[in-house]
């Protein structure tokens, strides 16, 4: 009996998570670009976060899917750290949806359809003429094969029910709280799915193993164990993605913290009571537990929602920043400035110096990595490419919000330019990334270069360094003359590159270079002369504005 308990257990799981795993893809599949969409959009208005993230997390049905998607929005700087943490308190309320759907079957036998959903939905992924109809059917398989699932774990949890060993491990949960949430919290680690565990701890319920008193504990600790799948995410993100997934972990842990003391007094139990009235029965206590979920997960939003900033506060405090790190925000840009003009295109400036900065160390870094052979500065490369691409998403909306305002002639002339000059920049971040990939490709596949190759290399490198110590100083000063030698050094890097392809083929005939070495060594070199053509753009936009300034 214990054997078969065991085979239904493992199988019953198997299929929740298979059927959960499926009717989420083709959740996301039918929605389509839209939760992304909707996700970027979430404004700086904390309430509109929070619905965001539980109407997504309501349509994915997972949690771990809109934590995970959210700390990949922050890595790229596509939300903000505070937008994120209201994104992620919405998504504990969206995942109560699924406690809901299980507590169905124990009003209508909802696994006597089972079977049909999945012949039908398989019917539709195979005859269906369009996509969006595919996935569709991949949702009602995945529907189907769930509930499937927790048939089998109902069918295993009856024996439970007659053992006393069991009754008293749980009813101990009942007296002391903090147990039950320690199990809830590992049960959860271990599954790595809040919905998973308390679908099981429905299931108990529903089989008479554990009372309902019991399973408010194992609820509380099912919410700070599924915070560890954000944390996982978040390893090897940047700064803020690692913040918003401590966010996670403290909104939840503190929630739980004065939960408990309700829970002790009796008084979390007398609110769940009132909210459903009549006595506790096999029929309603999975609603009873779907209740209790959602009541936590919502009362704990509604209070800690006025206090966001200090949330932020503390995960800042909690994951500080260190020496080497850098932010993906602007530095210099204010809002407030736009309505003085002048003053907002000089910090316009300003933050176009400090993009220049980032790309400079984007290539050092690439640099660093080709000589140096390290291939873990690939990955500092890759953060400081995304800190571009957010940097120019910032700076363009700032500029267009500025040439909205009552701009003066010589202002308006200026507007474009800056524009270029941050599209430029923004590619060079591009080109420092496929130097850093290129060099991951010698590094992994061990390509070897001749001395020749790596000194013609070294030769090109130190000029497109140069440049940018020109670029930056031309940029400060708007010194015309900087930026005319600028073009000069522009030009040398241009016969260079046309010597070393030479000397590359010549290398080539003599058998001494490796072909896909040499496929690698063009490629490089291509890739630094795009990147003085990007800076001598920017050589050119002083020129331009200095020519056009004395002919006014």
């Amino acid at each position: 009996m214990i054997k078969e308990s065991i085979f239904l257990f493992i199988g019953g799981l198997g299929f929740f998570f298979f059927g959960m795993r499926v009717m989420s893809e083709g959740l996301k599949n039918v929605a389509g670009e839209k939760l992304k969409t909707l996700l970027n959009n979430a404004t700086r208005l904390p309430i509109i976060g929070v619905l965001i993230g539980a109407i997504i997390t309501s349509i994915v049905q997972s949690s771990s899917a809109t934590t995970v998607m959210v700390v990949g929005f922050v890595n790229a700087g596509l939300l903000a750290l505070k937008q994120g943490i209201t994104v992620i308190m919405g998504a504990n309320i969206g995942t109560t949806l699924t406690a809901w759907l299980v507590s169905s079957m124990s009003v209508f036998k909802i696994t006597s359809y089972a079977l049909p959903l999945v012949g039908i939905g398989f019917a539709m992924t195979v005859l269906a003429k369009t996509k969006k109809m595919k996935s569709f059917g991949e949702v009602l398989i995945g529907f189907g094969i769930l509930f499937i699932g927790l048939s089998y774990l109902k069918d295993a949890f009856i024996p439970l029910k007659e053992s006393e060993i069991i009754k008293n491990v749980f009813a101990t949960f009942s007296v002391n709280p903090i147990l039950g949430v320690l199990a809830g919290l590992i049960f959860t680690v271990l599954l790595q799915s809040s919905s998973a565990t308390i679908a099981i701890v429905q299931v108990l319920a529903f089989n008479g193993v554990i009372s309902f008193d019991s399973a408010i504990p194992l609820i509380l600790g099912d919410n700070i164990g599924t915070t560890i799948t954000a944390q996982l995410a978040a390893v090897g993100t940047n700064l803020n993605a690692r913040r918003v997934a401590m966010s996670h972990t403290v909104f939840n842990v503190i929630g739980v913290a004065y939960m408990l003391i309700f829970v002790q007094l009796g008084w979390f139990r007398h609110v769940i009571d009132a909210m459903i009235p009549g006595d506790i029965t096999a029929i309603n206590i999975m609603f009873y537990i779907a209740v209790s979920h959602s009541a936590f997960n919502v009362l704990n939003t509604i209070i800690f929602l006025p206090f966001t900033s200090f949330l932020e506060k503390v995960t800042i405090w909690l994951v500080p920043q260190k020496e080497d790190s850098l932010d993906f925000g602007t530095q210099y840009l204010e809002k407030h400035l736009l309505e003085t003009p002048s003053l907002a295109l000089e910090q316009v400036h300003h933050e176009i110096i400090y993009m220049l900065t980032i790309a400079r160390k984007s290539v050092n870094h690439a640099s660093s990595c080709f000589f140096e052979h390290n291939i873990k500065r690939v990955k500092k490369v890759i953060e400081l490419e995304t800190i571009t691409d957010n940097l120019q998403s910032e700076i363009t909306q700032y500029i267009i919000d500025l040439s909205q305002r009552n701009l003066s002639p010589e202002e308006s002339k200026e507007i474009p330019v800056l524009i270029h000059n941050v599209n430029d920049l923004e590619r060079i971040g591009d080109h420092a990334q496929n130097l850093a990939e290129l060099t991951r490709r010698k590094i992994e596949e061990k390509f070897l270069f001749t001395e020749e190759a790596v000194a013609e290399i070294r030769e090109m490198m130190d000029e497109v360094h140069l440049m940018f110590e020109e670029a930056k100083e031309a940029l400060k000063t708007q010194d015309t003359t900087i930026a005319h030698k600028m073009l000069e050094r522009e030009n040398c890097i241009n016969n260079l590159q046309e010597k070393f392809k030479q000397n590359h083929i010549q290398r080539l005939n003599n058998g001494k270079c490796n072909l896909q070495s040499g496929f690698i060594f063009v490629e490089f070199i291509d890739n630094l002369e795009k990147i003085a053509d990007r800076l001598t753009s920017v050589a050119k936009s002083v020129i331009g504005k200095m020519q056009w300034e004395l002919k006014q």
